[in-house]
């Protein structure tokens, strides 16, 4: 079985669609997408589109949750979007505008979302979150001490744990015999080159799996550009953050 893992799409049009290209070449059996559709790219209604599309094709074999940048769009409220703006001015002023330019319809889709789900695959329990089981925006980062993961996800029943919000791809393999694989991030890659990450997960026939992240080449300063032409208060704070 294999499976396709991306998270962390950001509204970024060329990165998923580099992405997508990878994918198609890999020809996965199912995919899994782990939120954050929408917030901070360029283009949310062109990202939803083509999650739509992949539900579409994949069915049954498609599974999604929803990210915590899709909860605040979803769930924006004036004194929300304030409070953003004081905090992290560039998202704040991003989320007010991503409010108005992205369609209800894709708005209502992630509002509806799951925070997390569970998926068995031959015999091997595997849970969907975004930040981790009991937060969809705690992080588990690189380098956490394993006894810091192993508490975040005590009260998970699946032997395989994925999630991405960090935008850091990392994997630890507990004391528990619990798995934790954060995919990383298609569309706003914290790694040093700021390429895509996504994941791919092999599931044999007896439950075992083995992974690799793929690391994808897209056209950053372009999608530097495209943000800086939406030209909302601080968008240059968060256009520097796709250029290595």
């Amino acid at each position: 079985m294999k499976i396709a893992v991306i998270s962390d799409l950001h509204a970024n049009k060329d990165a998923l669609d580099r992405v997508l290209e990878d994918i198609n070449k890999y020809d996965p059996d199912k995919i899994f997408c782990l939120g954050d559709l929408i917030l901070a790219g360029y283009d949310p209604n062109y990202v939803c589109q083509k999650i739509f599309e992949l539900k579409d094709n994949f069915k049954d074999n498609f599974e999604i949750i929803q990210g915590n940048t899709d909860k605040m769009v979803a769930c924006a409220t004036i004194e929300s979007i304030e409070k953003a703006k004081e905090m992290f001015p560039c998202m704040g002023y991003s989320l007010e505008q991503d409010i108005k330019i992205t369609d209800k319809k894709y708005i209502e889709f992630v509002k509806n979302l799951p925070e997390n789900k569970y998926v068995e695959i031959n015999n091997l329990k595997i849970q969907l979150v975004h930040g981790s089981p009991r937060n969809q925006s705690e992080n588990i980062y690189p380098e956490l001490m394993c006894e810091t993961v192993e508490k975040m996800v005590e009260n998970s029943e699946a032997e395989l744990i994925l999630c991405g919000h960090t935008h850091k791809p990392c994997g630890y393999s507990l004391n528990s015999g619990k798995t934790v694989i954060n995919a990383g991030s298609v569309g706003r890659s914290m790694t040093e080159d700021k390429n895509a990450v996504y994941l791919q997960l092999n599931i044999d026939e007896n439950g075992s799996f083995d992974v690799e992240h793929r690391i994808i080449k897209y056209d950053n300063k372009m999608v530097f550009e495209k943000i800086l032409e939406r030209n909302f208060k601080h968008c240059e704070d968060l256009a520097k953050m796709y250029l290595a």
